[in-house]
């Protein structure tokens, strides 16, 4: 057996018994993801997963980052190609390492992955590389394990992806057309039209005039040409918008200077500090768009993306190179707050990778202004320790309503349940001290859980 089933749970066996309890009662609710990084393709296709390394290794910057990290080249592991020349070659190499994620989230997705999807027993190492590979490819050619039949066995209720505005949107619209009945809805993510350091910030600018017919050289037609946009993502069930900025900075400029700053970003005039005005006025731009269209906004930052450069230079963009930065929110979101933060008809979810913002900053914001919402741990931090700091920093001040429940905000597909189930012990574990403590009743505390795993993800994403 590689998961036990008390993993995660209070170690006291008084609060481990509610814990269990608690945790029967969510452990079979529909997953709810509102927030990832799979790909529409694969269901629109429905094909075989190729193998384990594609599967596994490939798209997942958890497991190469922490491989690379211990001196494993990237070429080693092939990642970045379009087509894997020796993938067992590779899956031996992480499995002779899989050592390293010992005390790690990932270790807990993954074996719950090899147990429960593939009925594997013994653990991963150099030993039982082959025995995984040939079990798992074997598995993988079966109608059982195509992306389809994976959604329904996972009891995936929505499963949203991240899309630029540049995308076609193909692959959505033959899902539709396919007419299956999952959920598969599109996210807006507009970093490449709105932040001038992104690669080829103009090119992608003249390509959002070609889509939509707008003059995108003008502040109004760009404007436009994001509504046009944000609207054709809507009518394929589109509800969220994600944005990736380097900080939470807003701005509110007049409409002159707004504009005099785009035509300076556009012509690569703009110094380092007007480009940072710029992603601050077009998070209050996109505020006021979902204002207008319903789109619920989140807003990632604090990320130093592509740290690495020589990673970066070599193979691109979200190689595993990101690192997380001191985040200013109150001063930084106020020029957005001070023109929308009243409004109980906008829904702005805050996420963060500095853990010291919580109870200083993000949780006294939630708890105050109706628009504001906190969500969950996110990227480094959606791991056991990090979902109790969570809880115990923001509940007090914000308490259990003024968050969004759980996303897995994964590349990886096969480990959404294993997210899920993490969360969904952690809140129980959580929820069973508070009972024990007397601070909640029992039953109050079922219907918390119910809330966190389930309908508090669909009421803040208008699911």
């Amino acid at each position: 057996m590689l998961i036990h089933p008390d993993r995660l749970f209070p170690a006291e066996p008084g609060v481990r018994r509610i814990a269990r309890t608690l945790y029967e009662q969510v452990r079979g609710l529909p997953l709810v993801s509102p927030h990832g990084h799979t790909q529409a393709g694969w269901f629109a296709r429905n094909e075989p997963f190729p193998d384990p390394a594609k599967l596994f290794v490939q798209p997942d910057h958890y497991i190469y980052r922490m491989l690379y990290s211990q001196g494993i080249s990237l070429d080693d592991l092939e990642i970045g190609q379009p087509e894997m020349k020796n993938p067992r070659k590779v899956w031996r190499i992480f499995a002779s390492h899989y050592y390293l994620f010992r005390g790690t989230p990932t270790r807990l997705w993954l074996d719950f992955a090899f147990q429960e999807l593939f009925g594997l027993g013994q653990l991963l190492s150099e030993a039982t590389a082959d025995l995984y590979f040939d079990t798992i490819s074997a598995k993988l050619l079966t109608p059982e394990f195509l992306p389809r039949a994976l959604y329904l066995r996972f009891n995936l209720e929505v499963l949203a992806t991240t899309d630029s505005p540049l995308d076609s949107l193909a692959d959505h619209r033959a899902i539709r057309e396919s007419n299956w009945k999952a959920r598969i809805l599109p996210t807006f993510r507009p970093d490449s039209l709105v932040d001038p350091e992104f690669a080829g910030f103009a090119g992608n600018i003249a390509k959002l005039s070609e889509k939509t017919g707008e003059d995108t050289a003008s502040w109004t037609g760009y404007l436009n040409a994001l509504r046009k946009t944000r609207a054709r993502f809507r009518e394929l069930g589109c509800t969220a918008t994600d944005h990736g900025h380097p900080t939470a900075q807003t701005a509110n400029l007049p409409a002159t200077q707004a504009a005099e700053l785009f035509r300076r970003v556009l012509n690569a005039e703009a110094d380092a500090r007007q480009q940072e005005l710029f992603r601050a006025q077009m998070l209050t731009e996109m505020a006021r768009m979902s204002l207008e269209d319903g789109l619920v906004m989140q807003i990632h930052p604090g990320s130093a993306r592509n740290h690495n450069r020589q990673l970066y230079e070599r193979y691109g963009r979200d190689v595993g190179a990101d690192i997380p930065t001191p985040t200013n929110y109150v001063d930084a979101l106020r020029p957005l707050l001070d023109q929308f933060g009243n409004e109980p008809g906008l829904t702005i979810i805050l996420f963060t990778l500095d853990e010291s913002a919580y109870s200083r900053e993000l949780s006294p914001l939630a708890g105050h202004y109706p628009c504001l919402r906190l969500g969950p741990p996110w990227w480094f931090y959606d791991s056991p320790e990090g979902m109790t700091r969570f809880r115990r920093r923001v509940t007090e001040t914000a308490g259990f309503y003024n968050t969004v429940g759980f996303n897995d905000d994964t590349r990886a597909f096969l480990s959404i349940p294993a997210r899920h189930d993490v969360a969904r012990r952690m809140d129980c574990g959580f929820l069973a001290r508070l009972v024990a403590e007397h601070q909640l009743e029992e039953d109050e505390a079922a219907q918390v859980a119910h809330d966190l795993a389930y309908a508090l993800v669909k009421k803040a994403y208008r699911l």
